[in-house]
């Protein structure tokens, strides 16, 4: 993993300070190409010896749902011929990263056994910003296992008042 976060980190370093200009709509569009390179298929089909890397960026921008910027076609065309597509998702995190340092924001994903509306997530956003003290981007993720309650993950920190952290701990407390 740490190989991958080296190969990606002078990608999306040259890709923020491209995008200085305008990062939010970058990030719509590098977010729309992590998508996409996340898919196991690509990945096979790109690293196949017989398909050329025109054929490859012409399949991603076929997959986008919006006809992708003059910059976002050159960046694709310079990670594809690099042979480095597989590193498309740790280039959007690392872009993510610096966008939300320099906003001073920070990614929040919020695990829950069920599904939170959207009144509840804009309290329990509100909420999270105070415990944190920083502007949180929030996202939700389902995690039936937790059974109940929520884990929120906040870069290195973890917040987790799920029933399943629950009952660890009473299981630890009756062992001890």
């Amino acid at each position: 993993m740490a190989e991958l976060a080296t190969i990606a980190r002078p990608y999306a370093e040259a890709l923020f300070k491209a995008s200085l200009s305008d990062l939010d709509a970058a990030a719509l569009w590098v977010e729309e190409l992590e998508a996409i390179a996340k898919n196991p298929q690509l990945l096979q089909f790109s690293d196949n010896p017989n398909v050329t890397a025109a054929q490859v960026f012409d399949l991603v921008a076929g997959v986008a749902q919006r006809a992708l910027p003059a910059m976002a076609q050159n960046f694709l065309r310079t990670v594809i011929e690099n042979g480095r597509l597989s590193a498309l998702p740790q280039i959007a995190a690392q872009f993510r990263a610096m966008k939300n340092t320099q906003s001073g924001f920070s990614d929040a994903v919020v695990y829950s056994a069920f599904a939170i509306d959207s009144a509840a997530l804009a309290d329990l956003a509100a909420t999270l910003e105070q415990r944190f003290a920083r502007k949180l981007n929030v996202s939700v993720q389902l995690q039936p296992e937790l059974i109940g309650g929520i884990r929120v993950v906040v870069g290195d920190e973890v917040l987790d008042t799920s029933v399943k952290a629950r009952l660890k701990q009473m299981k630890e407390a009756l062992i001890a």
